[in-house]
């Protein structure tokens, strides 16, 4: 068909039009597609699908598309760093409480306090201040909490009883833990007693065991070992109770995990994000029930685990589109999704105060409630500076690997991982 003059008109007026049109106009009338990485992949890939499905049907302009999930904080770590370097960094990643740090130190992630401050809606999100400033790194907040964590310990009742102990009042030091595992571990054939996690993700457990006794992990200037301190040294020995007096194995964390499932096992300590999994793969076999971690203290505290969201696109029009998913992922409804498929903790309290939320689940689940509950002891995840902070948790995985097979005593286990550790430390000029 001929086009007519007022058609031509019409059109050329249409296009005239578009193009007036700011540039930051035309470019949200196209679909933005964020790149997103997350790690952990075992326990969130159900959780991260349903928050990528649920915000694509709520902003229909912007499409989540994830990379390849990584299986822990320390390989996620490693291939944002290589991306640094080859400039295809993914525009939003969710990383290890842990590893902020050394994101930080690289200049890799975006300040989100612009952006909360200009949002209408940053008050409404319900963020806790306290858990919002495990995200605050070098004077700015590099990361909102998205699944958030405490260590606790897990209890199969039918063996607890069996044993003699009262699911009522649960050990609360680790010389009462190991008794009921030595308990427990012969009361039937083929039955283990405990397993202590050892091999969570950045030394978090360690972290776990000085961290409640008061101690810490380097001096105030960061520049000596404190680990090996006393607080370190009774928390070495409770490593070491658990070994000899609570008859624990040398044992991978995915087959120990698998032999409590599956009822052969009576006490695990692990972190509150296996939860959701726990009770999933339990069915009904057995009545599971969750007790505070050991804090003998004095001044006891218990690092936060999980990880936050970080933002590190560069574009305008892409920062705007990351700030809404992640105030998505990390608000009231992502969090619970969240808290639904695991066993994390939100970093927004709203979901807990709301009945459709989190209110009814919380009251019908109490095994949910240990980690909320130990919030009064809670602290950062201790970050190691410098350019070796990685191969420092190589260095810490592998003197406890040797402790708990037995190759060393836990005090002389300690003694070369505080060499090893001091030697990869930044040297600071006088």
């Amino acid at each position: 068909m001929t086009p007519t003059r007022r058609g031509l008109l019409g059109t050329t007026g249409l296009a005239a039009t578009t193009l007036a049109l700011p540039l930051y106009a035309r470019a949200q009338s196209r679909e933005i597609e964020l790149s997103v990485q997350y790690g952990n992949a075992a326990t969130v890939r159900g959780l991260m699908e349903e928050v990528a499905t649920v915000f694509m049907r709520q902003n229909p302009g912007i499409r989540v598309t994830y990379r390849a999930p990584e299986a822990d904080y320390e390989s996620i770590l490693q291939r944002n760093l290589r991306d640094a370097i080859t400039r295809n960094l993914p525009d939003v990643a969710f990383h290890g409480l842990n590893r902020q740090r050394t994101l930080l130190e690289r200049d890799i992630p975006v300040d989100f306090r612009p952006f909360m401050q200009a949002d209408p809606e940053t008050p409404s999100l319900g963020y806790s201040e306290s858990l919002l400033s495990l995200g605050q790194v070098g004077g700015k907040q590099i990361g909102i909490g998205f699944a958030l964590s405490t260590p606790v310990v897990y209890y199969n009742v039918d063996l607890l009883r069996r044993a003699g102990g009262d699911p009522d009042k649960l050990p609360s030091s680790w010389e009462e833990v190991a008794a009921l595992a030595r308990a427990i571990h012969g009361s039937q054939e083929g039955i283990n007693g405990l397993f202590f996690d050892w091999t969570i993700t950045g030394n978090w457990s360690w972290q776990s065991l000085v961290f409640s006794r008061g101690g810490s992990m380097l001096n105030a200037d960061e520049t000596q070992v404190a680990f090996a301190d006393a607080p370190g040294r009774a928390a070495a020995r409770d490593l070491g109770t658990m070994l000899t007096e609570g008859r624990m194995p040398d044992g991978r964390s995915n087959a120990m995990m698998g032999e409590f499932v599956a009822g052969r096992m009576g006490i695990v300590m692990n972190s509150t994000a296996q939860l959701g999994r726990f009770n999933r793969e339990i069915g009904g076999r057995f009545p599971l029930k969750t007790g505070r971690f050991p804090i003998p203290g004095p001044n006891p505290r218990l690092p936060a685990g999980g990880n936050v969201a970080m933002m590190f696109a560069r574009d305008a029009a892409k920062q705007q589109a990351a700030w809404k998913f992640i105030k998505f992922a990390t608000g009231p409804v992502g969090g619970t999704m969240m808290v639904n498929h695991t066993g994390y903790m939100p970093a927004t309290t709203i979901p807990a105060a709301r009945e459709d939320l989190l209110g009814r689940f919380y009251r019908e689940n109490p095994n949910h409630l240990t980690a909320i509950g130990q919030q009064d002891v809670i602290t950062g995840w201790y970050a190691f500076p410098g350019q070796n902070a990685l191969k420092i948790t190589d260095v810490i995985n592998d003197q406890m690997q040797a402790i708990v097979a037995q190759r060393s005593t836990p005090e002389a286990g300690l003694d070369r991982m505080a060499t090893e550790v001091q030697a990869l430390l930044p040297r600071r000029r006088s």
